[in-house]
């Protein structure tokens, strides 16, 4: 592999080309709360929307939630690009995307992970569409 932007931005690894993976900072977080350096109410802090979208829309994990550790949480999307509302556009059924993709090639999808009980939430991933 070489050592050029493109390497960095993730541009030369074909599948997945542009995605940006955030399990590194999630790992930092939850161990942070972990050791008691951060507070519930500092990192369960969904806004109520994102709430509802994961309660009605949220594609089911596996995950356990790694705060409150009681509930699985659950993958919100949204998609961000032009022609699109200011505040993006969450997705709701799993066809959407292929739909918003052949649209435009200037959409770019974020994933949230979120508990639906405490308000934990995480972004897990970007990936342009």
């Amino acid at each position: 592999m070489s050592f050029s932007a493109g390497a960095i931005r993730g541009a030369e690894h074909g599948n997945g080309a542009g995605a940006v993976d955030y399990r590194l900072a999630r790992h930092a977080l939850v161990t942070e709360f972990k050791k008691g350096r951060l507070a519930e109410h500092e990192v369960c802090d969904a806004h109520p929307e994102l709430v509802r979208a994961a309660r009605e829309l949220g594609e089911p994990t596996s995950m356990t939630c790694p705060i409150c550790e009681e509930t699985q949480v659950v993958l919100v999307s949204y998609v961000f690009g032009p022609r699109l509302p200011a505040h993006g556009r969450c997705i709701s059924e799993k066809g959407e995307l292929a739909k918003l993709a052949r649209r435009s090639a200037e959409l770019t999808c974020y994933v949230v992970e979120v508990c639906p009980n405490c308000s934990w939430n995480h972004l897990a991933r970007v990936f342009p569409l």
